[in-house]
C-alpha cells in the first residue's frame, strides 16, 4: 500500500475488483503451483491487505517492508515450499499459462532459477507486467543467507542471476551459469514484445489496465495474447503509459536503507 509512485495501488479498483484480487485469481489459475500466498508487509498501511485477504479466504503472510528477500524466505518456509514462484502484485494482466511454462521449464532443465525476463544488459521479449521468476527453495535459502546488497534484498532474486553468461537461444530458452554457481534459464518470446508496458506503477499505468479490462472482462479467462490483440487493434492504448520510466534493478526504496 505504501508504493511511492502510486500509493495504495494494489487495492485500486479495476473492473469492479481490487488489483490484488485480479492478480490472485489469475495466478491461481496456473496449474503447477500448489499454493498461492499474498506476502505483504507488517506496516500498518497493509492492515487493509490482510483484512481483505482474510475476508476472501486468501492465504496471507506479513513480513519485512524493505527486506523483501527475507519476507519471501519466511513465507516460503512457513508454507514448506520446495519451489518458489515470485509474482508482483502490480501485474493485473499476469498470464497463468505463461507462469506454468516458466515453472515447467525450470523443472525440465533442472535449473536453480528460471524467468521470462532479466534486467539490462539482458534483453526482455515479453511485455513488462508478465514477469515470472521461479527458483528452488534451496536456492532461495542460500540467497537469503548470502545476499548483502540493498538491491539484492529488495528485489529478492538478483543474487542468483547477477553476472550470468547465457548460451545461445535453444527452443525459446537461453541457459547459463552465474558466477555464484546458480544454473539460470531465460525464456524468450519469438516476437519481441519487450517494449510494451502492462504493469501498474503510475496513474497512467492504472488507466491502461482499466481500459484493457473494460474491453476484455466479458471474455472471462483471457490471456496475454488477447491483451496483445487489443493493443495491436487500438495502438492509442499503448500511448496512455508510453512515457513512464520503468524501474531499474539498482533502484531501491531509500526508506529501507540504514
Amino acid at each position: 500500500m505504501s508504493s511511492t509512485r502510486l500509493p495504495g495501488k494494489i487495492m485500486a479498483e479495476i473492473a469492479g475488483k481490487p488489483m490484488l484480487a485480479h492478480v490472485y485469481e489469475r495466478v491461481s489459475r496456473a496449474t503447477l503451483p500448489k499454493d498461492v500466498v499474498v506476502a505483504t508487509t507488517t506496516e500498518v498501511a497493509d492492515d487493509v491487505v490482510e483484512a481483505y485477504c482474510q475476508a476472501h479466504a486468501i492465504p496471507v503472510f506479513r513480513g519485512s517492508p524493505f527486506d523483501v528477500l527475507d519476507r519471501y524466505y519466511q513465507a516460503a518456509s512457513k508454507m514448506s515450499a520446495d519451489v518458489v514462484v515470485r509474482i508482483t502484485a502490480d501485474c493485473p494482466l499476469i498470464d497463468p499459462a505463461l507462469l506454468d511454462r516458466v515453472v515447467s521449464g525450470r523443472e525440465v532443465q533442472n535449473l536453480d532459477f528460471a524467468c521470462n525476463r532479466l534486467p539490462p544488459p539482458w534483453h526482455r521479449t515479453f511485455p513488462i507486467g508478465l514477469d515470472v521468476e521461479t527458483c528452488t527453495f534451496a536456492s532461495l535459502e542460500r540467497t537469503w543467507r548470502e545476499a548483502r546488497m540493498a538491491h539484492q534484498r529488495e528485489h529478492v532474486m538478483p543474487y542468483m542471476y547477477e553476472e550470468v553468461e547465457l548460451g545461445p537461444l535453444h527452443h525459446d530458452w537461453q541457459v547459463g551459469e552465474s558466477t555464484r554457481g546458480f544454473r539460470i534459464g531465460l525464456l524468450h518470446h519469438v516476437v519481441d514484445c519487450g517494449a510494451l508496458r502492462w504493469t501498474v506503477d503510475t496513474p497512467e499505468d492504472l488507466e491502461f489496465a482499466r481500459q484493457v479490462y473494460a474491453r476484455l472482462q466479458d471474455r472471462g479467462e483471457f490471456g496475454w495474447q488477447d491483451v496483445l490483440e487489443v493493443v495491436e487493434a487500438e495502438p492509442r492504448l499503448a500511448q496512455i503509459n508510453a512515457g513512464v520510466r520503468h524501474n531499474r534493478l539498482e533502484d531501491v526504496d531509500p526508506r529501507g536503507l540504514s
